[in-house]
């Protein structure tokens, strides 16, 4: 199964200081990466070979043009063949920031992708946006909502990790 999903954002900002969000990404200071999902994590700064992930979500950089661009390549879960990435473009009043990912989906992932993964990532990434968009103008126009059964992964996975390390990662806030 071809994956393709697409999330961006218009942001009233200059594509230095949306470009400055994403080179943020897994920083002290990341004011990208929303607090409530589990926490974007990698080895060493941004840059080409950096390898980590966010909860059981496992890529290492594979292209980082500062201020502009960076591509991740997956490497867990199991059925995930793909990329994730982050772009920086500067459009009328503002500059848009947008968020693909493109997978090939086989073996778990033809069930976790659309059943769990997926609208995981939506909310994920929604979050996200809603999070650079107050960062960089101090407030929301539409803020993200989650959808019933966003709230209902959250909540199981909160009680299946209940005695045990956070499933959803050590820095999310359950539900």
């Amino acid at each position: 199964m071809r994956v393709r999903n697409l999330h961006q954002r218009h942001l009233a900002a200059t594509p230095e200081q949306v470009g400055a969000l994403v080179d943020g990404l897994s920083s002290p200071d990341d004011a990208l990466w929303p607090d409530d999902w589990p926490a974007l994590r990698l080895d060493r700064p941004l840059g080409v070979g950096a390898a980590g992930g966010h909860g059981p979500v496992r890529y290492t950089v594979t292209d980082h043009t500062p201020g502009r661009h960076v591509r991740f390549r997956f490497t867990a879960p199991r059925g995930f063949d793909g990329f994730h990435e982050f772009t920086v473009e500067p459009a009328d009043g503002g500059t848009v920031l947008r968020h693909l990912l493109v997978i090939r989906a086989h073996g778990p992932a033809l069930l976790t992708w659309p059943l769990v993964f997926g609208p995981l990532h939506d909310a994920l990434l929604e979050d996200g946006l809603d999070r650079a968009e107050r960062t960089l103008t101090g407030t929301v126009r539409t803020p993200a909502r989650w959808s019933p059964y966003v709230r209902l992964l959250r909540t199981a996975m909160a009680r299946a990790g209940r005695g045990r390390r956070n499933p959803l990662g050590d820095r999310a806030t359950l539900p």
